[in-house]
């Protein structure tokens, strides 16, 4: 990190997330006197900055210092072009969070509460010593969600929240394969194209690293060009420790392109599998020789507290010190405003073992609590789309060996194993009279558009729904791959690369997704590649 530039990790910003502490300093971040003077060392932000989990009127903000410090905000309202809004519309506010510890290794964030709707927000975020010097700072952007209300007239606050449209952008796999910072061809060049959108928020579907994917310096492509990544110290080997885990975190936001798109975009972040160990469930004892750990509980434990540490959730347990390893901390709803909720789904903590799936009785995917807590959540809502955020795809075969990962079981007929979770869930949608759901995903390495329908499928007591499917976006390819067939899945367009593990070197292999809600509801879901080429788009008007 030393022969990275002070100017391109603090001037691009980033994204991550870290515990909260208490707001005075620990007795251990104290600077011990000295009678001789010394040079001070001004603190630095060396994996820039984020925000997350935004809604109408709270926003989760992030960094990392370089040494102890207490993490300080400073929020002020802006108009369109980045203008301060005075009068009746104006916000200023100083906030002061957490202190940045090496328990956290140095990560701290703060939950900002009670802000104005549909807002847009100028951001500055610095650390401050036990000796009151500020480290430099990291400025950023954000915009709180619309509110509820349509009436009035004005500028500012008043005038922005009656603004009902909103965009984001979604897609996974982040360093995968091997393929890391390439700085030769502009490094992760799919986030400088999902930035370009402009989107209010950003979901990451999981595998946000690759903690099971060394990085090594050079990598020969098949047509025999050189990649070469950037390199540093423990990427080389799989993570197993607590500290090789939070590398990772630390690796992928030395890229200048997330971080730049992390300072002005927020985070909505799930967790897969590769956040610990490919295709992995609870209870599972690894056969990798790659690894001492062969405990995945004990790996998962130290990937999830890195993660943790890294992104910016809002879930009140996450901003405590503890195991990273609780179990509601992860799946939740983000309130966007009356045209959207997203649900971001857990797919990896309750998951039951890897089998054919053909069990007879319902094996769990979610497992119950989260099964009741969707169904709950999901009807209650007011909003008039339901996006459904998934870390793993719903009609699409993904082998573990001779098991299944996800919860397709390659067999066509009535649903089984962890498919009947599914169904409880789909049918309890339609007996609640639940309307315009979308399930937006990853995992799979391509993109794809598939409408289910029970007219098509074996299953046959659910509402037609889609599911939009984008990734990679800096990791190797594969893909396209066959479809189970129980829920009625019509492939409406995929596209992969031209060959398994295709590098991202070209841009045309690696995908995300953008949809954009007016503010009359009508939906339009798009696939893009890493250049940000327009694939595939689909218009959905809301049923009422």
């Amino acid at each position: 990190m030393n022969s990275i530039s002070r100017r391109s990790v603090v001037k691009g910003t980033a994204a991550a997330v870290g515990i909260a502490v208490t707001g005075t300093a620990p007795a251990h971040a104290a600077v011990r006197a000295s009678p001789i003077p010394l040079v001070h060392k001004r603190l630095s932000l060396p994996s820039g900055i984020s925000t997350g989990d935004v809604t109408p009127n709270s926003a989760i903000l992030w960094s990392r210092a370089s040494g102890p410090g207490q993490l300080i905000a400073k929020l002020r309202a802006v108009d369109d072009d980045g203008r301060l809004l005075r009068g009746s519309g104006s916000f200023d506010r100083v906030i002061k969070g957490g202190w940045a510890t090496p328990e956290s290794d140095f990560t701290a964030k703060i939950q900002a509460g009670q802000l104005p709707p549909g807002t847009r927000f100028d951001l500055t975020l610095h650390f401050e010593d036990n000796d009151g010097n500020h480290s430099e700072a990291g400025e950023g952007t954000f915009s709180t969600a619309p509110g509820s209300g349509r009436g009035g007239t004005g500028t500012g606050p008043a005038r922005a929240a009656r603004r009902r449209n909103q965009s984001f952008v979604w897609t996974g796999d982040t360093a995968g394969q091997g393929w890391g910072i390439n700085e030769e061809i502009g490094g992760m060049r799919g986030y400088a194209a999902m930035h370009a959108t402009h989107p209010d928020f950003f979901i990451h579907s999981g595998d946000t690293i690759y903690a099971d994917g060394p990085i090594a310096e050079t990598v020969t492509e098949q047509d025999g060009q050189i990649w070469r990544n950037l390199v540093t110290d423990g990427v080389h080997k799989v993570a197993e420790t607590l500290d090789e885990f939070r590398g990772r975190h630390r690796y992928n936001l030395l890229d200048a392109n997330i971080r730049a798109m992390y300072a002005d975009v927020p985070v909505i972040a799930q967790w897969d599998d590769h956040e610990t160990h490919n295709n992995w469930y609870p209870g599972e004892i690894i056969d990798d020789p790659r690894y001492t750990v062969r405990d995945v509980d004990v790996l998962a434990a130290r990937g999830r507290r890195a993660w943790q540490e890294y992104m910016p959730i809002a879930d009140a347990r996450a901003m405590r010190p503890g195991t990273g390893f609780e179990a509601t901390r992860i799946y939740r709803k983000t309130a966007r405003g009356p045209q959207l909720d997203v649900f971001s789904l857990d797919m990896r903590s309750f998951k039951s073992p890897n089998t054919a799936g053909l069990e007879p009785q319902e094996t769990p995917l979610l497992g119950e609590d989260q099964v009741q807590w969707l169904i709950r959540e999901v009807s209650r809502s007011t909003a008039t789309w339901k996006v459904i955020a998934a870390d793993l795809p719903i009609g699409i075969i993904v082998p573990d060996g001779q098991a299944q990962e996800s919860m397709a079981n390659r067999d066509d007929g009535e649903p089984l194993g962890r498919e009947l979770e599914l169904a409880r869930i789909l049918k309890a949608f339609k007996d609640n009279n639940v309307s315009n759901v979308v399930f937006v995903t990853a995992d799979v390495h391509y993109c794809a558009a598939h409408h289910y329908s029970p007219d098509r499928a074996a299953f046959k007591d659910f509402n037609p729904f889609w599911e939009f499917v984008a990734g990679p976006i800096s990791a190797g390819s594969f893909g396209p791959s066959p479809m189970d067939l129980t829920f009625g899945p019509r492939v409406d367009f995929a596209k992969s690369g031209t060959f398994a593990n295709q590098s991202p070197r070209t841009g045309d292999n690696q995908f995300f997704g953008h949809m954009d809600i007016d503010e009359d509801g009508a939906l339009s879901a798009s696939l893009r590649d890493a250049n940000g080429a327009v694939l595939y788009t689909q218009n959905l008007a809301p049923e009422h």
